[in-house]
């Protein structure tokens, strides 16, 4: 119990962090905020726990690649945010996300189909 209140308490900062800095003049540092590997940090612990070295590793390595998506939106969001209103723009970049993760997720089980 005491580790999923320390995993909710890493979400929370996480997200007052956000919202602290995007009300601050270096405001685009919040964008950064959510490159922190909070969430990473726990799957690498819970894997690293429960699994082998090896599959640590496969899991770093997607980990690298599931960049690709979040790179995709951040474009997106880039490029539409001078065509659409915010919630449009927020919309289709996480339809783009989304169309870019299945992709690495198909290529990835194709070239990788045991995990690695």
């Amino acid at each position: 119990m005491i580790s999923l209140l320390l995993k909710c308490l890493l979400g929370a900062l996480a997200v007052l962090a956000i919202a602290l800095l995007s009300k601050s003049k270096s405001f685009f540092i919040a964008g950064l905020v959510p490159l922190f590997p909070t969430f990473a940090l726990i799957a690498h612990y819970i894997v690293g726990n429960e699994r082998t070295p090896a599959a640590l590793r496969t899991t770093a390595l997607f980990g690298l690649w599931s960049l690709v998506p979040y790179a995709v939106y951040l474009l997106a969001v880039y490029v539409l945010s001078v065509r659409f209103p915010l919630v449009t723009t927020l919309l289709l970049a996480t339809a783009a996300w989304a169309a870019a993760a299945a992709l690495l997720l198909f290529v990835w089980l194709r070239v990788f189909p045991a995990g690695a």
